[in-house]
């Protein structure tokens, strides 16, 4: 069972908690046999006689130990038992009597020892441990930045052990990476904007062209043309998207229910929208704007009845719906249609489009610290689904 985070001790304190364990585990074992083999004091001969050297009295016995002393049980010829009993020695002047000070003497002076003892490793062994550790929390903190999306973090490599040798591995697998993802994203925004030439040259050719040509193959030019053009908008979208650290716009609050409101209104989709205050998110006004006309020109391809748009608050959220009665999405593939460039089967011929609307919408709500996802729509069809948390003062 995985303990929550907050219950969960940080790593030098559970290496140093067990140091501290063992060794007042092993100080309590030492203590305990120690006492238990004090209490088992060798058997002894005692001899009771007379002056003139007959024997009262013989026995083999244990001798036992108490605050008065060691005491024998001998037993007498005639049939009595006597105790003998061996006072402790006296202590010599200037000395604290047995058993008083605060380092006692026997058994109880001994757990004293062993307890200061503990108390120096415990002590001793902190920072040790501490310093350790920390390295490990440092190199830890930078993966996870990393992690993140945040390419740039590099970590200390410096020292000679196998924590150092760890973090020189990273920063070479980071740099790595770093130099890869630099070098892809250059070159899709480069190969984005040479598109861009001949597409304008394209267009050109088709408005100079007249009416010589037939109505149906301008159409079907113009389609292609659009479709393009959508393509060089969204791959450069998705490559700024990509990059964590990309400029994207002001994040300033938004009301949601006006933007998706005026989305519908340009889409001829029907929205159903909580009355009351409107909701306000904190996010870039564009990229909401295009994660909602994406939904809705996707829903509107697959659809040729009405589009319904519901916008409700959930709890801290704003919840976006976007249901249509299209052909919908079959279970294994609702979390694949987000993936970039993927379709299902026979789409494109169908209907159009460049498979990167679902995976932009995707990346905006991510971007706003929310989700995007597709579930199931009673009576067939499908159902998107946007989650936003609304602003703080909403």
């Amino acid at each position: 069972m995985t303990l929550p985070a907050r219950w969960r001790f940080p790593l030098y304190l559970r290496i140093w908690l067990a140091v501290l364990v063992a060794v007042l585990l092993l100080s309590v074992a030492f203590g305990w046999l120690l006492q238990a083999s004090n209490q088992q004091l060798p058997v002894r001969e005692v001899i009771l006689r007379e002056e003139d050297g007959t024997v009262l009295g013989r026995a083999m016995t244990r001798p036992v130990r108490t605050p008065q002393g060691l005491e024998f049980a001998v037993a007498m010829h005639d049939g009595r038992t006597l105790i003998v009993q061996l006072p402790p020695r006296p202590h010599p002047p200037g000395e604290p009597p047995p058993g008083r000070g605060w380092m006692m003497r026997g058994p109880a002076g001994l757990f004293w020892m062993l307890a200061i003892v503990a108390l120096a490793v415990a002590l001793g062994s902190f920072p040790i441990v501490r310093r350790m550790t920390q390295r490990l929390e440092r190199l830890r903190s930078g993966v996870e930045r990393w992690g993140d999306g945040d390419l740039s973090v590099r970590v200390d490599d410096g020292g000679n052990d196998e924590v150092a040798a760890l973090a020189r591995r990273f920063n070479l697998a980071a740099e790595r990476v770093d130099t890869l993802v630099k070098t892809h994203k250059s070159l899709l925004a480069n190969a984005s904007h040479e598109l861009r030439s001949p597409l304008a040259r394209i267009r050109m050719g088709l408005e100079l062209m007249g009416s010589d040509a037939p109505p149906a193959f301008q159409e079907e030019i113009r389609r292609n043309i659009t479709e393009l053009d959508q393509l060089v908008d969204e791959i450069l979208l998705a490559s700024r998207l990509d990059a964590r650290e990309a400029d994207m716009g002001t994040v300033e609050p938004v009301d949601l229910t006006g933007l998706v409101a005026e989305e519908c209104a340009h889409t001829g989709a029907e929205l159903a929208a909580s009355p009351g205050v409107p909701l306000v998110v904190d996010g870039v006004p564009r990229l909401l704007r295009r994660a909602v006309r994406n939904l809705l020109e996707n829903a509107r391809r697959y659809s040729s009845d009405a589009v319904r748009v519901e916008l409700v608050r959930e709890g801290p959220d704003a919840v976006l719906r976007v249901r249509d009665r299209g052909p919908g999405v079959p279970p294994a593939q609702r979390e694949r249609i987000f993936e970039p460039f993927h379709r299902l089967p026979g789409a494109s011929e169908r209907h159009g489009g460049v498979g990167l609307g679902l995976a932009l919408v995707r990346s905006i709500a991510e971007r706003h610290r929310g989700r995007a996802w597709c579930e199931d729509q009673p009576g067939g069809g499908a159902c998107f689904v946007i989650r936003i948390p609304v602003h703080a003062q909403n």
